[in-house]
């Protein structure tokens, strides 16, 4: 039987799939279709079969009688229908269907994008007056977890919104008076800035579901990270002629890292001095002279394997450079191997500033909260460093 490209199928096809099967429609025959193309006959076979799986995913079957396409972001995961038993017409069906994680993410990426282009720019803030041109200062936030809740009495502790800003604020403000005048600030958030990604609306970490305790809805939450990092670049940008803004996917905040990302890079689009990094994959790298900066939050890949990984992806910059430092948190808290150096990198893991909440407390982790400021040199690597705790800024 001569195959027609059914209307609804295009949807569904690449640019290339659709050639495929054009040329299938018009020639009549996978042979002819496949010479005309000058192609494999097993090609256009594929790109049919490959098509006709895609379009029944999302709900279009017409040979089955499935002829409701779901709505964008979902993808069917089971059918029914009721067939007439005297005439063998459907009478009924029903679709279930499920949210599709890839392209929910996709449409969230592509609405952030869109969001951003309407957001006030910043307006510039005066450069400081002094700085030293050969040095870097790296300001490491890790796993803040924005928006939880914590109990002193569970945790040893608290922690809300409130007690999350002051600390944060005051802890920036005292590293950066310990740490010299350098030519460029980095703010280096690794990970799990904010508590929960709220899928569904729910309390709980995206991929795994666990039940979390926060503080606050997610207006609220969302509106205070963005004030509270906003505030730190400002401070960052009174400090230091360049302030380069990371803000990386953790575990609990694959998509606010993603959306954090666009709203700052689109908030100081018009400030020369601020660079924010924007990439999909969830590592990075800075240059500053010979020194080479990466950054990983830890949920992907342990420290003991970020060398060799580094190496590969940043091949270039590897090779332009001589001193390597990598950085992750995801831990909280010290390991046996708090930093190590391997194979042309030394990787540090971080500890983390936030108290700790009630899966914490009650799987008996203790950890020292403290994040420091790191001060690199164009020639010379790493040249100094300023440690700071809740306790001095309380």
């Amino acid at each position: 039987m001569p195959f027609t490209l059914d209307p609804g199928l295009r949807q569904y096809c690449t640019p290339r799939q659709l050639e495929v099967l054009t040329a299938l429609e018009d020639h009549g025959s996978q042979r002819k279709a496949a010479e005309a193309l000058g192609v494999d006959k097993a090609l256009i076979s594929q790109v049919k079969q490959a098509v006709l799986k895609k379009a029944a995913s999302f709900g279009y079957a017409p040979d089955f009688d499935m002829v409701h396409p779901t709505p964008p972001g979902f993808h069917v995961k089971g059918a029914s229908t009721l067939y007439d038993m005297q005439t063998g017409e459907a009478r009924l069906q029903w679709l279930k269907t499920h949210a599709d994680a890839n392209a929910q993410e996709e449409m969230m990426r592509e609405a952030v994008e869109a969001m951003s282009a309407s957001i006030p720019r910043a307006k510039p803030i005066q450069p400081p007056k002094r700085a030293n041109e050969d040095l870097l200062n790296l300001y490491v936030l890790t796993d803040f977890h924005w928006g939880m809740l914590s109990w002193h009495k569970e945790g040893g502790a608290d922690w809300d919104l409130n007690i999350a800003e002051e600390t944060l604020r005051r802890t920036f403000a005292q590293m950066m008076a310990q740490s010299p005048d350098s030519e460029v600030g980095i703010i280096g958030q690794l990970g799990d800035m904010i508590h929960t990604d709220y899928p569904g609306f729910r309390s709980q970490t995206p991929l795994s579901g666990y039940d979390l305790d926060v503080d606050g809805r997610p207006h609220k939450v969302i509106g205070g990270v963005i004030r509270i990092l906003r505030n730190v670049i400002d401070m960052a940008l009174a400090k230091h002629p360049k302030v380069v803004v990371l803000m990386a996917e953790g575990n609990h905040d694959g998509m606010g890292s993603v959306w954090l990302q666009h709203c700052f890079a689109a908030l100081y689009t018009d400030d020369p001095r601020v660079e924010v990094i924007v990439t999909p994959l969830p590592y990075y790298v800075y240059e500053h002279g010979e020194t080479m900066l990466a950054f990983h939050h830890g949920h992907l890949r342990k420290p003991t394997t970020l060398t060799g990984i580094f190496a590969a992806q940043f091949s270039q910059i590897w090779g332009r450079t001589r001193y390597r430092y990598g950085h992750c948190g995801h831990l909280h808290h010290r390991v046996k191997i708090d930093e190590r150096e391997d194979a042309g990198m030394t990787v540090t893991q971080h500890r983390s500033l936030t108290a700790k909440d009630a899966y914490s407390a009650r799987g008996a982790y203790f950890a020292e909260r403290k994040t420091e400021c790191i001060t690199y040199h164009r020639k010379h690597g790493q040249v100094a460093s300023v440690h700071v705790t809740p306790e001095m800024v309380e």
